[in-house]
């Protein structure tokens, strides 16, 4: 009998341990979690299509990574140092920010400048050319006086009338 509630109680002891460690494992992550990191991935086949909207069997297999990657808890900048590392930087929607990277990101704000700087002076040019044209018109459309016959007749007028 008493050989009988040891192994009862052993095997209690046994089925709560394997039932704590069934409660310690981490969830599986949710399609948003792995959709966060795979909407900053381009697919491997198809040039510049995000991951999470690719529907290619590749892209499909990328993700069930980033959710294995997520499950052995992997963060978000470790799972894309993977991919960048195996793939190449071209996987990567935004690229690191060093070496000539950087271009991409001031190119873009310096030439917005320029050009807005280009159409300020042209609008300017080109209000200046229109007064200084509008004031030679100005000049041609006003008589000449020259004609003193055409003066006095006028003169004439303006004190009968």
């Amino acid at each position: 009998m008493k050989r009988l509630i040891w192994i009862g109680f052993i095997s209690i002891l046994l089925l709560v341990g394997w039932a704590g460690v069934a409660h310690a494992q981490q969830p599986t992550p949710s399609d948003d979690d792995v959709n966060v990191i795979a909407s900053q991935l381009f697919c491997p086949v198809c040039e510049n299509t995000p991951l999470d909207v690719c529907p290619t069997q590749a892209c499909a297999q990328w993700r069930d990574e980033i959710r294995l990657r997520l499950a052995q808890g992997w963060s978000e900048a470790q799972i894309k140092n993977y991919f960048a590392e195996n793939y190449g930087i071209r996987v990567l929607a935004e690229p690191p920010r060093q070496g000539l990277n950087w271009l991409v990101y001031i190119v873009p704000p310096v030439a917005f400048l320029a050009g807005a700087y280009i159409l300020f002076r042209a609008f300017r040019s080109w209000r200046a050319l229109a007064t200084q044209l509008s004031e030679e018109e100005a000049q041609k459309s006003a008589p000449e006086e020259t004609d003193p016959y055409l003066n006095r007749l006028e003169e004439e007028l303006k004190k009968r009338g």
